[in-house]
């Protein structure tokens, strides 16, 4: 019986998928965003997620923590300098997953999965207007400018040729 397992196994020996996901969190980590399946993009998720909650507590101890599971020295130093530094003040919910559509090769559903402080996009997005209460109410003409006729701007007379130019 499988009673209580309910993790995606993603097709692998135990081995293998820990070390694709651990593969797949230090590019999210050094890259902040990488393209991925649905279903890998949501074990990262659930990878990840808590060796960043760890990293918000810079300790030696949950270095090695964190070491344990990423295996490579340079991702740590980013983890830990620049991403819990951006997280510190967030409860949870350091990824997004965003879904693309689908492979053409094998018709498998394609997400990003992204840090979500480290996204331009989203950040810089200007607050929605004001709804309006009402569908029927028609906006108000606006009042027009009134035109004004431009004074024409009298221009001095071309040269003919080269030699006209240069004489003047």
């Amino acid at each position: 019986m499988r009673h209580n397992k309910k993790f995606n196994h993603l097709g692998r020996t135990a081995p293998h998928r820990n070390a694709m996901l651990a593969n797949m969190a230090i590019s999210l980590i050094m890259h902040k965003r990488i393209t991925t399946t649905l279903a890998k993009a949501k074990a990262l998720k659930k990878y990840v997620e808590p060796l960043i909650t760890r990293s918000k507590d810079d300790t030696t101890n949950s270095r090695r923590v964190v070491f344990r599971y990423l295996q490579n020295k340079y991702a740590i130093t980013e983890l830990f300098k620049e991403v819990a530094a951006k997280v510190g003040d967030r409860p949870g919910g350091y990824t997004r997953i965003i879904k693309l559509g689908v492979r053409k090769g094998d018709a498998a559903e394609i997400a990003f999965i992204e840090l979500v402080d480290f996204d331009e996009n989203m950040a810089k997005t200007p607050k929605a207007e004001a709804k309006k209460t009402r569908r029927s109410r028609k906006a108000a003409p606006k009042a027009e400018a009134p035109v004004t006729e431009a004074t024409p701007v009298e221009e001095a007379p071309k040269a003919e040729t080269a030699e006209e130019a240069k004489a003047e």
